[in-house]
């Protein structure tokens, strides 16, 4: 028997295994694969985005529709809170232009090995390979390659992840052992799904920069990259909430004019100059003039509604398993706080709660911020 019992080694784990051992109590952390953090890791290949240096109630209000139910958790470990516990893990963070910090290594790897030490320190029990199947007769049940094990525990922290990314561990496999209290997994940060022509194939790899996309009422001002499956990145992520309800796309490529302004930018252009002409003298780049050619077709005589607007024809957003994260869960009306309403001294964090995660540093700084709260609920069960 163990006091605590942390089920998934991701950032929530992580973090609520050490809140509970921190606290005093014996701690049994289980990760269904080889190694523990291994998404973590994944996220760090591309710089590891902690967190983003804003004001906090902008940080909360990223959350959307979902904000309540994190705000107490964010406003006692928020971004400043992010930065101080890697600093104190010997990986001081830096901000980018943008706000977005990074561990000044901008990589995972050594935030990781730092924070496992420190674990290891506290006396928490790792276990890798186990895979949790359930609970019978009072003990967690667990799959392993030395054949089932079971663990009781006073109190057991799941940090079980979504359904993307299931080579890393998180496949959403859990869902069925919560009937009736998961809400359905569906892929969130994730590209859309574009029919290009031959014509677009030149331009693979390049970013599409300094227009505003919109859908569905909302609007990003990000960047994204053209890939053979249509497009990828920033710009793309904080609309695929709409998008995936089906709704429409446009680009607007000229987002800092009013379309006063551009309409007499268009009425100084010689009226026999071709399309690509024009694009040219309007100071579209190669690719922004691409995009006007593979959409605008047939070509309006006024184009200011169509540089304002111009229509991205889609096919949706990719499938789960190319998604950074997922949307759907463990639905907020099964906890109180954190722990499961019809399971006393159980708790749940990170993204197997159902929550549609905006990336640029709300994902990770959320999932280690539900892990400390659940952690900390835990630990008050305990007493």
């Amino acid at each position: 028997m163990t006091d605590a019992l942390v089920i998934g080694a991701g950032p929530a784990g992580l973090m609520a295994a050490d809140v509970l051992s921190a606290a005093g109590h014996r701690v049994l952390l289980a990760d269904a694969m080889p190694t523990p953090g291994r998404k973590f890791l994944m996220a760090g290949k591309s710089g590891l985005n902690l967190t983003k240096a804003e004001n906090p109630a902008v940080f909360r209000g990223a959350f959307g529709a979902r904000a309540p139910a994190f705000d107490a958790a964010l406003r006692a470990f928020g971004p400043q809170a992010v930065a101080d516990w890697a600093a104190g893990l010997g990986q001081p963070t830096f901000a980018g232009s943008t706000g977005r910090v990074f561990p000044v290594a901008m990589k995972a790897s050594p935030l990781l090995r730092a924070w496992l030490t420190r674990l290891a320190a506290q006396g928490v029990v790792l276990r890798t390979g186990w895979r949790w199947q359930g609970w019978r007769d009072g003990a967690a049940v667990f799959g392993t390659g030395a054949g089932e094990q079971r663990v009781i525990a006073r109190a057991t922290v799941l940090a079980l992840g979504g359904a993307s990314w299931p080579r890393l561990g998180s496949d959403g496999g859990w869902a069925g052992l919560f009937p009736g209290q998961v809400a359905g997994f569906q892929p969130s940060n994730v590209g859309l799904r574009v029919n290009w022509s031959a014509h677009m194939a030149p331009f693979t790899g390049q970013p599409v920069k300094g227009v505003a996309l919109r859908a569905g009422g909302q609007v990003s001002r990000g960047e994204c990259v053209i890939v053979p499956e249509g497009l990828e990145g920033g710009g793309i992520y904080p609309l695929i909430p709409a998008l995936r309800t089906g709704a429409g796309l446009t680009a607007d490529l000229f987002p800092d004019l009013t379309p006063r302004a551009l309409a007499e930018r268009l009425s100084r252009l010689p009226v026999k100059a071709s399309l690509s002409g024009r694009l040219r003298k309007l100071g579209l780049s190669p690719v922004q003039a691409a995009l006007v050619q593979e959409w605008g077709r047939p070509v309006p005589t006024d184009l200011t509604a169509l540089l304002r607007a111009l229509p991205v024809p889609h096919r949706g957003p990719r499938g789960m398993d190319q998604a950074i994260s997922t949307a759907g869960g463990l639905r907020f009306d099964a906890l109180d706080g954190f722990m499961l309403r019809d399971r006393p001294g159980v708790f749940a964090a990170g993204e197997m709660l159902d929550w549609d995660a905006p990336t640029g540093g709300y994902l990770v700084t959320a999932c280690l911020a539900t892990g400390r709260a659940a952690g900390v609920q835990a630990a008050g069960w305990l007493g």
